[in-house]
């Protein structure tokens, strides 16, 4: 799982990643993600809202995510923020889907 390092946590750093990231759609996933001149570790936030399902299916959604974001932490650029919203269609989605679309955004992101 991801550690607190990690994390999004304030309300305004998804704004800023959301607002200025550059954003790559997908069938279950919409991803933007934004470079900065940091020196820390990468940072993912994650938006599964109530369109998506249930508490369940929401929490479900959130740490398929968490885990696909795990994989790729060590891959991308020092400073890097990543935001991922959860469309309706992520409910019923496996992990390996959402890991193929969360790469496809990451890959694009990173050429």
């Amino acid at each position: 799982m991801l550690g607190r390092p990690y994390r999004l946590t304030r309300g305004s750093d998804y704004r800023m990643v959301v607002r200025r990231g550059r954003r790559y759609g997908g069938p279950r996933v919409v991803t933007s993600v934004l470079s900065q001149d940091e020196d820390r570790v990468p940072r993912f936030g994650f938006i599964v809202s109530k369109q998506v399902g249930n508490a369940v299916i929401r929490n479900t959604v959130r740490r398929r995510l968490k885990a696909v974001c795990a994989q790729f932490s060590s891959t991308l650029p020092a400073g890097t923020d990543v935001v991922i919203r959860a469309l309706p269609s992520s409910a019923d989605a496996s992990f390996t889907e959402l890991l193929d679309d969360v790469q496809r955004a990451l890959v694009r992101s990173t050429r």
